[in-house]
Formats: C-alpha cells, structure tokens, sequence
C-alpha cells in the first residue's frame, strides 16, 4: 500500500488571473499558501485482479477501467494504464467549500499512482500534469494555482505566463512576521456550498471584457503589492490590500458574492476585521479575514460562525507510508 497526502490552499490575492483567457494576454499572478489541511489517497492492489475498486464518496467496482464513472479517476487511470487496484480518498474537509479540494485530490492520485509505477516524477511536473487532466482533457474551466499550490506547498508567488509556463516563488520573511500573519488570519466556514465550475465559467466568459480584464490587473497589481509588503515584513497594509482584492473579484462574475455573504463579510469588517475574503469561486464555503489578534475575541462573539483553524504548511504533495510489496 502507498498512502499519499496533499495539501488544500488558501489564496490571499490574484485569483482568477491563472484562468488561460488572461493570462495568455496579460500574465497573471496568485500569493497563496497551502494548509494543513489534507486530501489522502491511498493505492493496495486489489485482491480480484480483474477488478478495480474506487472508493471516495461513492465506491465503484468495474472490470473495465473505462466504464468509471469518476471522471479524474477514470481519466487518470486510463492515461496510466492501471488497474487491477483499489483506491481510496478520504478528505480532511468537504469538496466545494474553495480549498481546491479537487486539484488537490488530482495531484494526490497522481503522485500515488506514480510512486505505485515506481516512476519519480517532481513537484512542478505533478501539478503541469494535474492542470492537463482537468483543464486539457477534461474541459473544466478552471485555472492553474491550485494545481501548483497543492503539489508544491508553502507560501507562494505564482506566476502564470502567456506561454502557458507558472514559476513558483516562495515568499521569504521573519519567522515572527510569518508567525504574526499566521495569528491574525481568522477564517470562518459559511456553511454553504457553491458550484465552482458554473461561477469560473461565467468568469472565464467574462475574463476578456474590458471592466473585468482591468479587475484582473489590478488584482496582480495587488498580489506583487502584498508580496512586497511580505518581504519587507510589513504587515500594516495586508487586511485594505484582501479587501481591495475581494472588492474587485465580487465583480468577476455574478455567483462570486451573495447577499447572505455580503451581510456576513460587513459584519466582520465592523467588528474588528481589517479585509477578507471569500475563498474560493465564490458562493459558499469559507471565509478568510485579517484581524489583529487584541480584536479576535470581539469578532469571534460577533460573528457566531464556526472558526475552522489553521496552519500554513511547507511540504506539498508527500508520501506518508509505503507498505511492503507484495505484487
């Protein structure tokens, strides 16, 4: 058995600008870190070697790999060329929910089922392969950062360029001034869910009006704003900048922001929250503000949400365990 574990994001600026509409024309740019929270998938040869068993919200047991329903899962296999194995994925948090729970799981069974292939293949190349499957040859209208923030873990400038090429940059600072971000980052579970694939739909759509391509740029303006801010450990301007950057994503498209998260997000702005965000396509899932730490209490009795805690991670995509081989 292989076990593999991959972590969820967190995007704090420049969602939206990975989609290919952009960033073919104008270069996009996300910061963002991933979590510890954790997609796991796990690979053990099946004991009927004629069989393939999937098992994650539902379990499937076929004879032929190309009747899987699963979509990643049937595409991934079939591409690999296994089978004759059971597959298991088990989830520390919810798909829908703007973790980039789905690319996660996609860089997840990729890494397993390679390291199962006894094949190296590096961080970067798990995540240009995970953002094949679902953007190429699935059609799903997403972009390229989860993909990259799930595969290669820690704080990050991604940058995605017109020749279809993402640089990954960790952003460097004081271990107290990552320590201080990481204690005034509140984040907050909405408990609604969204459909991700409609609302990036309608923006990739959108991505090439005028209004929306300026929104765009001014959220990579923001991203490279907060990055050095980062890197000059100033933390003074990096609640205005999440609000900024939430004021111009909610105008992306029309899913993006409600007017139950509208109420939701004014609230915590009154009562201590100097910017947010929701995480995310938008339309449910959790939110993300940045409140000092001398102001969390009065915003945690305020906002009557449940507080979902956090970490910031460094490792990526890893292999937790490997069993003997038996086969």
């Amino acid at each position: 058995m292989i076990i593999t574990k991959t972590p969820f994001r967190v995007s704090f600026c420049g969602g939206g600008s990975d989609i290919s509409t952009f960033y073919r024309e104008h270069g996009g740019c996300v910061l963002s870190t991933s979590i510890n929270r954790y997609m796991y998938v796990s690979v053990h040869p099946y004991f009927d070697e004629e069989k393939t068993a999937l098992k994650y919200s539902q379990t499937e047991i076929v004879t032929d790999i190309k009747k899987i329903d699963h979509t990643i899962m049937k595409c991934v296999l079939n591409d690999m060329n296994v089978k004759g194995v059971e597959i298991t994925s088990t989830a520390d948090v919810p798909s829908g929910t703007g973790l980039g729970s789905s690319s996660a799981f996609t860089v997840g069974l990729l890494h397993t089922l390679h390291c199962y292939k006894n094949q190296y293949v590096s961080k970067q190349e798990l995540a240009r392969l995970a953002c094949e499957v679902e953007i190429e040859k699935l059609g799903n209208p997403i972009g390229k950062q989860d993909q990259y923030a799930a595969a290669c873990g820690g704080l990050n400038f991604i940058s995605f360029h017109p020749d279809d090429s993402v640089s990954v940059e960790p952003v460097i600072l004081r271990p107290e001034t990552l320590q201080e971000l990481q204690d005034n980052i509140v984040i907050f579970y909405t408990g609604l869910t969204h459909d991700a694939n409609k609302i990036l739909a309608e923006q990739k759509k959108n991505s090439s009006k005028e209004a929306k391509t300026k929104n765009l740029i001014r959220m990579c303006e923001l991203a490279k704003d907060m990055k050095k801010s980062l890197e000059s450990n100033d933390l003074s301007t990096f609640g205005a900048i999440l609000d900024e950057g939430w004021q111009k994503k909610k105008e992306l498209a029309s899913g993006i922001a409600n007017p139950t998260i509208e109420e939701m997000y004014d609230y915590a702005m009154e009562n201590g929250a100097s910017g947010g965000k929701l995480l995310g396509a938008g339309g449910g899932g959790f939110l993300l503000f940045y409140c000092e730490k001398y102001k969390q209490k009065q915003l945690m009795e305020k906002m009557k949400l449940r507080r979902f805690p956090v970490r910031f991670e460094h490792d990526g995509t890893s292999v937790v365990y490997i069993g003997d081989k038996y086969w």
